[in-house]
């Protein structure tokens, strides 16, 4: 099913992980996402009702935010190959099968991960296509149970089309307030520098976020950098953080998905984040993990989107319990889901099917994602007071 959610289960994220799980795993959750049904030890059960055990509550209804989700990454297929089509591009082979899954670790990677994602940023060529992307991505978030979407953009990929980053930023914007009037869910956005541009283009960006600065619908509210960790001086793009955080914007840098600890660690005293987009890999070391849980910093954590780099083998090889038993805050995300194919909702699935998560623990994870949101106060009560409801059900 492209751009909806498919009843219970992962749908296609699902069935393109299910042979990433290892052979224990699989044996005790026989099916997992290969039907409209859930699954569980002892075989398939209706959704909503667990073997024996309590109700399992409908993980769409539970009310989230959304902090990591890449502007063109969130692309439904649909649309890409409609705009790719449009423009009479032709996509890069593996773009419409979501094939990483079924490949071994170590012929996932990223260079096939930018290739896709390259591929794909080609289609979009203008004003129209971009706001139908922001607006499809809020449709997608509140199919999901999300009220608040902190959707990361870089302007300087579409500013060739629309006549500058200024341009580029202030189209998303306006189409971020309108989805979020359409669909309530609150679309904010974080402007993000790349690794692979000079540092100097860091701050340009930076002195454009600050001046769209805010925390309602259509303003910015963060600060990124992205791309291949492995690549650029993480210490060059001090100054640009500097500049957003002066002005009140959230830092929220790639790191410790690629690389390990010891670049968490370099992250943490040159950039001072506020989130780490993932940071997954902190939990190699014990005391990066002890700095990151002293200065409060929150992972955005993307856990399907780590199997598919190949960063591990399965879903049930990455540390979520060993991350929050270190005292980690921890929020659930989607990233990219046009080449990953699973979206946020499939994030809390997982960890319900194959981590075993319970609906308690997963209603603390969406109550930490809104807490780290930048939203406004009445907007993080008001999904605060619906989880409650949700786990009151």
């Amino acid at each position: 099913m492209i751009g909806g959610r498919e009843p219970g289960g992962f749908g296609a994220a699902a069935r393109g992980l299910q042979a990433q799980v290892d052979a224990s795993t699989l044996d005790e959750r026989p099916g997992w996402g290969a039907s409209s049904r859930l699954a569980a030890p002892g075989g398939p059960i209706e959704p909503g009702r667990e073997a024996g055990r309590s109700m399992m509550r409908d993980l769409a209804l539970l009310p989230k935010a959304h902090l990591h989700l890449h502007f063109t990454g969130s692309m439904r297929m649909a649309t890409l190959l409609e705009l790719a089509d449009q423009q009479g591009i032709r996509m890069a082979r593996g773009l419409a099968e979501p094939a990483a899954m079924h490949l071994s670790p170590d012929e996932r990677g990223w260079f096939r991960f930018q290739r896709l994602y390259d591929s794909a940023r080609q289609a979009v060529r203008g004003e129209a296509a971009m706001r139908r992307i922001v607006r499809e991505a809020a449709l997608d978030d509140a199919a999901e149970g999300s009220g608040r979407l902190e959707l990361q953009i870089d302007p300087t990929s579409y500013a060739p089309h629309v006549g500058g980053i200024t341009p580029a930023l202030e189209i998303v914007m306006d189409e971020a307030r309108a989805a979020s009037a359409a669909t309530g869910v609150e679309v904010a956005l974080v402007v993000a520098a790349s690794r692979l541009r000079h540092p100097l283009e860091a701050r340009t960006l930076a002195r454009l976020a600050v001046r769209h600065a805010g925390d309602g619908p259509g303003q910015v509210v963060g600060f990124g950098l992205s791309n291949d960790e492995r690549r650029g001086d993480t210490d060059e793009f001090a100054p640009a953080f500097a500049i957003a955080r002066a002005a009140g914007l959230a830092a929220v840098p790639h790191g410790g998905e690629l690389l390990g600890p010891d670049h968490v660690h370099r992250l943490v005293r040159s950039l001072k984040p506020d989130r780490l987009g993932h940071g997954v890999r902190a939990i190699e070391h014990p005391a990066v993990m002890r700095e990151l849980v002293a200065d409060g910093i929150v992972l955005e954590l993307c856990p399907l989107s780590n199997v598919a780099l190949g960063i591990y083998p399965g879903p049930a090889a990455v540390p979520i319990r060993p991350l929050l038993e270190a005292g980690a805050q921890v929020t659930l995300n989607a990233d990219d889901p046009l080449v990953f194919g699973s979206r946020l909702l499939a994030q809390y699935e997982m960890l319900r099917l194959v981590h075993g998560f319970s609906d308690a623990e997963l209603a603390g994870l969406a109550a930490c994602s809104v807490r780290a949101s930048r939203a406004r106060d009445a907007t993080k009560r008001r999904l605060l007071d619906g989880i409650g409801r949700w786990l009151a059900r």
